[in-house]
Order: C-alpha cells, then sequence, then structure tokens
C-alpha cells in the first residue's frame, strides 16, 4: 500500500482534469468560500434553495465565470438546517466538509475523471443528504480507492448498475435540482475515498471537529487530481 496517498493522488494527472461537462475549461472556473465566515451565505440560508441557487448564479455572473468550486476542509454552517448533520456519538454537529463541491446549473453532466467500476450507487433522499450518488471504485498502480458523486439526477440512477465498467471521461449522470439534491443549489459533491470500509452508495461527506483528521487523511484534497485554477 501506497504510504502518501495524497502524493499518488496528485501523481495521476498531470494537468487540469474535468469532473463535469468538459466544455467548461480551467478559465471558466471560480473559487467561492462558503465557509461559516461568509456572512453573505448565513444570510441566504435563512430562505430557501432558490435563494441559494440565486445567490451562486449571481456570483459566477459578478466574477465572469461558469462553475464555481471548493469547500475542501471548509467549516460550515450549512448543515444546521438538517438534522441528519446532528450529533450522532461522533463528538458534535459535522461541520467540516471533507469533499470539493463544484457549483454549476442542473443537468450539468459529470465526468469520471479516472476510469474504474461502479461499487455501488443509492438516494441518500434525507434532508441536507446527498440525494442521488454514485461511488466508482479505481484500481490503479495496485492502489484501490474510491471517488463518490453526490447531488445527482434521479435519472443518473435508472441504468447504473454494480460493477459497470466506467472509461475515464464518460458520462456518470447529471447534476439534480433542488427537489432530489438534498435542497441545495445545484452542485457536485466529489470526494476521494482511500478506505470506504462497509458503505455502499454513501460514505460521510462532513465531519465533527474531533474525527476531522482522520477523514481528512482517508480522504485527501480532490483538487490535487483536479487541479483546478492551479
Amino acid at each position: 500500500m501506497i504510504n502518501d496517498f495524497s502524493d499518488f493522488i496528485k501523481g495521476l494527472t498531470k494537468e487540469f482534469t474535468s469532473v463535469v461537462d468538459p466544455v467548461y475549461t480551467n478559465a471558466d472556473y471560480i473559487a467561492i468560500d462558503l465557509s461559516k465566515a461568509n456572512t453573505a451565505i448565513t444570510y441566504v440560508l435563512t430562505k430557501n434553495s432558490l435563494a441559494f441557487e440565486a445567490y451562486i448564479k449571481e456570483y459566477l455572473i459578478n466574477h465572469n465565470a461558469k462553475v464555481a468550486y471548493g469547500g475542501y476542509d471548509e467549516y460550515r454552517n450549512l448543515y444546521d438546517r438538517s438534522a441528519h448533520f446532528d450529533d450522532q456519538g461522533l463528538g458534535g454537529k459535522r461541520t467540516f466538509h471533507l469533499g470539493l463541491d463544484v457549483w454549476c446549473d442542473a443537468g450539468t453532466k459529470v465526468v469520471a475523471p479516472l476510469s474504474g467500476v461502479i461499487h455501488s450507487f443509492k438516494n441518500n433522499d434525507l434532508h441536507g443528504d446527498y440525494g442521488p450518488t454514485i461511488i466508482v471504485q479505481h484500481t490503479i498502480q495496485g492502489e484501490v480507492f474510491y471517488t463518490l458523486y453526490g447531488h445527482l439526477s434521479i435519472e443518473s440512477l435508472e441504468t447504473v448498475f454494480v460493477g459497470q465498467q466506467v472509461a475515464k471521461g464518460a458520462v456518470l449522470g447529471f447534476l439534480g435540482d433542488a427537489s432530489v439534491n438534498g435542497d441545495y443549489a445545484p452542485h457536485l459533491h466529489f470526494q476521494l475515498i482511500r478506505d470506504i470500509g462497509e458503505y455502499q452508495g454513501d460514505y460521510p461527506g462532513v465531519s465533527t471537529k474531533m474525527e476531522k483528521m482522520k477523514y481528512l487523511e482517508n480522504c485527501p484534497n480532490p483538487n490535487l487530481l483536479l487541479k483546478i485554477r492551479s
């Protein structure tokens, strides 16, 4: 087993790699801060998902961009509105984000940045959860690891099956809207997972402060692979 998993992931790509429709180039992306320090998003979240979506769209227009991204190891209050993230014996409220979010329109293609096989899939339909989710297993240079794609459309799960071969760049599914994606503005939650344990179609995407380092070690920064705006 490779000791430095982060370095291994970083070495798998040499340049910007798409995880949503490759019609968007690296220049189309803009970083966005949705941490607790962003008081504007706190205000938006007191309203509804339509206000959330309008906030994202306005942010993109103001920055002359088409896709917003960010959120790895971000301390957020997005999850205060859902009991799904309350203390479940894990050491307090889950507030630290473990994946990378890619914010763009519902219906946008989600593509595989690496080849692999479908490990599992599930509609995680609790309020604030992933909604439709696909997990792909990868075996590269003898290393087995996983990528998770959350907040997809319902239709994305209709033709997928466990063991299905996935080619690099293949369309895995499409982004869902707030009615199916956990009640968020449309986006992809993309997460790297080294050891998935017994999880099927799901894996924690947000951690408590107490367990944060354990999860970050198992889930390195996805931008090491994607190299957005690097």
